[in-house]
């Protein structure tokens, strides 16, 4: 374990050493030596670390030691001491801050070597570190690492936090873009062909001499988008090799995506704002797999509207064709996500919305972000089917979804309300109503428990009070807004849609007492009622 543990770290060291040693012009040129060596290279000495050739102790090694010794002589590794001197003495410096425990630091590293390798290849100027945080807390909160892993670039100075998909591509378009390389540009088609082989997501301009009102638009959106690569061509020879759709256009944008509904044109005007729009409506595939890492970008999509489809993987393999034909229809008006439901961690979130922790079967739920409305298809999972539900869903007619446990089939003396009978127990009810609200992990919830039970045996015989209980963690309704457990409701029968917040710090005695005063109840109705019921001994002494 530990010769793995000194293994990666020793990949991470080298890839940032190349890269801090590669500092050269900032251009990229596509026909420089790919990378595939320098990964080879970290490969060999990775598994040498796991042989245990790189031990510590180790002094026969010859090779691969020294290369080791040399990278940890160019890389930054920051400390208490060095970091904030790091971050003034560096233009451009990318900044890994991890912890030795994260998992996601762990699966970060090897992303951000990627990275670094590729930045290298590329000629960037940047410069890297890495920071253990845990070790060098007073470092961390200098450089700004407030959590991990955390990934930043300072240049000249200015920090910008990186907020995007933990992969090497990701990583790489981001850097270049926030130090003054937001377009790649594309003259030949050697260099379109191979830019190709990169299985990524694009924006290809077409514009003659790069210059002109329109092209400044798209260079500025270019800028101000931090994940999307933009390219640019002034060959329209070269442009068909990257979006073979293009006609006779003098000037033309579009996105490339690597999944079937490939290519996007953009017939807006050329303005940053329709540009940058265009971009964020049509940058997702017509499904996207939903995962830790783009979880951020699903949930701040300017798409509000979103179907999720939540099945184990074999059995979306018979409804992909389904859901992807029915989602092209309502391309860039709603989202549609496939959860894999084996990832637990990823799926039960969203079931226990709906009350449906235990559901084996394929479903289908739909949410609002604009206003967080949920949504449950309750019909077969067919094209027919979910077009409807996503038509409804579109035109705001699709009703919203409330969980609800099944319908008591019998009623006690504290009258148990579900979701789905809240109207008719409640809210409809004849009855002044006392409601209970509770969950069952609440830690005042028992003790009140006991004390409406008491306060419901000494009203028990009044035909127009009933008492009443609903369990919030497994039941919604549209007029039931709680937030704090538990919190106790007079519904008066003769206005519902006003009920009383009663205090759960009041004693059983006072209780009884402000509903006698709220509902108007007398005395001689009190003891009608005891007569008839007769209250247990301790009731009558807390009363």
């Amino acid at each position: 374990m530990r010769a793995r543990r000194v293994g990666a770290a020793l990949v991470l060291v080298l890839v940032l050493a190349l890269a801090v040693s590669a500092a050269w012009a900032a251009r990229l040129d596509l026909d420089d030596d790919d990378d595939s060596g320098v990964l080879d290279e970290l490969l060999a000495i990775d598994e040498e670390a796991e042989r245990g050739g790189l031990d510590a102790g180790a002094g026969d090694d010859g090779g691969a030691a020294e290369a080791v010794r040399r990278a940890q002589s160019m890389v930054l590794l920051l400390d208490n001491d060095n970091a904030r001197r790091a971050v003034e003495d560096n233009a451009e410096l990318l900044l890994l801050g991890y912890a030795p425990w994260c998992e996601r630091s762990a699966k970060l590293m090897p992303r951000f070597a990627e990275a670094a390798a590729a930045l290298r290849a590329m000629g960037s100027a940047v410069a890297f570190a890495k920071l253990d945080g845990e070790r060098y807390p007073k470092a961390a909160s200098a450089v700004g690492v407030r959590g991990f892993p955390t990934v930043l670039l300072f240049v000249n100075g200015t920090e910008h936090a990186y907020h995007g998909l933990h992969t090497k591509d990701a990583i790489v378009t981001w850097v270049r873009k926030k130090t003054g390389a937001p377009v790649i540009r594309l003259q030949s088609k050697d260099s379109a062909e191979e830019f190709l082989k990169k299985d990524q997501t694009f924006v290809i301009g077409l514009f003659k001499n790069f210059e002109g009102a329109e092209y400044e638009e798209f260079v500025k959106a270019a800028t101000t988008d931090d994940e999307v690569q933009f390219v640019e061509t002034s060959d329209r020879s070269v442009a068909k090799i990257l979006f073979p759709g293009i006609a006779s256009e003098e000037q033309f944008v579009g996105l490339v995506k690597s999944e079937p509904e490939k290519f996007e044109k953009f017939d807006g005007e050329f303005e940053e704002k329709a540009i940058l729009r265009f971009v964020e409506l049509n940058k997702f595939p017509l499904i996207t797999v939903f995962t830790e890492l783009n979880s951020g970008k699903v949930y701040s999509s300017p798409i509000k509207l979103q179907v999720f489809t939540f099945s184990e993987a074999y059995d979306f393999e018979d409804l992909e064709s389904t859901v992807e034909e029915v989602a092209r229809a309502f391309k860039t008006k709603i989202m549609f996500i496939y959860v894999d439901t084996a990832e637990e961690n990823l799926a039960k979130p969203f079931l226990t919305l709906y009350g449906l922790e235990s559901e084996e079967k394929p479903t289908v739920t739909a949410f609002d972000t604009s206003n967080g409305a949920k949504y449950l298809m309750e019909t077969d999972i067919n094209a027919k089917n979910l077009r409807e539900f996503c038509s409804s869903l579109l035109d705001g007619t699709l009703p919203p979804y409330y969980k609800s446990e099944p319908v008591p089939q019998e009623k006690g003396l504290v009258e148990k309300v579900v979701g789905r009978t809240f109207d008719s127990s409640v809210l409809e009810s004849p009855q002044d109503v006392f409601l209970e609200v509770y969950t069952p992990w609440c830690v005042d919830c028992e003790a009140i428990s006991k004390n409406v039970e008491k306060v419901a045996k000494h009203f028990s015989g009044l035909d127009n009070l009933k008492f009443a209980r609903i369990d919030a963690s497994a039941n919604e309704h549209p007029k039931l807004n709680v937030n704090n457990y538990p919190t106790l409701f007079i519904y008066p029968a003769e206005d519902k849609s006003n009920p009383i917040k009663v205090s759960k710090k009041l004693s059983v005695k006072d209780m009884a007492k402000l509903i006698k005063e709220k509902l108007q109840i007398s005395d001689v109705e009190t003891v009608a009622a005891t007569d008839n019921t007769p209250a247990p001994e301790n009731v009558k002494d807390e009363l």
